[in-house]
């Protein structure tokens, strides 16, 4: 899998509960994923095989994704642009 942009969400709240959303982008291809959960709500472009990869990524990856989602700032991010990371989720 070529390179995907990761943008992490701060941690939200949803029908009281404190989730946290992912946001992956490959060009024109996307894919939006929620946390605590580990899975993939939207997918658009990405090969049903790509979506269990990124689901793993949010899985393996949560404790990481969730300390940056609490380090979110929306002001600031809206203010001088966003926070991405680029990663690599599969082979």
């Amino acid at each position: 899998m070529e390179e995907v942009r990761l943008l992490v969400s701060g941690v939200v709240g949803k029908d009281g509960r404190k989730i946290i959303r992912v946001f992956f982008q490959r060009g024109e291809d996307c894919a939006e994923g929620i946390l605590p959960e580990g899975m993939i709500t939207l997918a658009k472009g990405f090969s049903e095989e790509e979506v269990r990869g990124l689901e793993t990524y949010l899985r393996t990856h949560q404790k990481e994704i969730t300390i940056q989602a609490r380090e979110v700032n929306p002001l600031r991010n809206w203010l001088f642009g966003d926070a991405t990371t680029t990663v690599r989720t599969g082979q």
